[in-house]
């Protein structure tokens, strides 16, 4: 099993920028999970926004957030970061990290955090 948090929500205007952090721990090693960030804007589903593999050597990204948005990890900090450039309003969303499976890209994530709030003013 493992415990994740995110920090490093904040309100930010158009064109700003933000890290958020996922900090893991728990008794399976992090570097044996893919993990992700997903976002869910209010009265929408939640989605996948990024996804990154055990080592960081492999990420995948959804379309609106390519060359804005780089995932990392530092496995000596059980962390995930997600550094997230020029945003914009359609970014405001309760951000979540995800721990996965065996598999790259993973088919299902086991376990996620609480969330933490982003929210873009223009």
């Amino acid at each position: 099993q493992v415990q994740l948090v995110e920090s490093g929500g904040e309100l930010v205007q158009a064109g700003g920028s933000l890290r958020l952090s996922c900090a893991a721990s728990g008794r399976t090693p992090f570097n044996t999970y893919a993990m992700a960030w997903f976002r869910q804007a209010q009265g929408k589903e939640r989605k996948f926004v990024a996804a990154i593999d055990w080592n960081g050597y492999r990420t995948t990204y959804i379309d609106s957030v390519k060359g804005r948005f780089t995932i990392s990890r530092d496995n000596t900090k059980n962390t995930l970061y997600l550094q997230m450039n020029n945003l914009k309003p359609e970014d405001t969303a309760v951000y979540f990290c995800a721990a996965g499976g065996s598999t790259y890209p993973p088919s299902k994530y086991d376990y996620w955090g609480q969330g933490t709030q982003v929210t873009v003013s223009s």
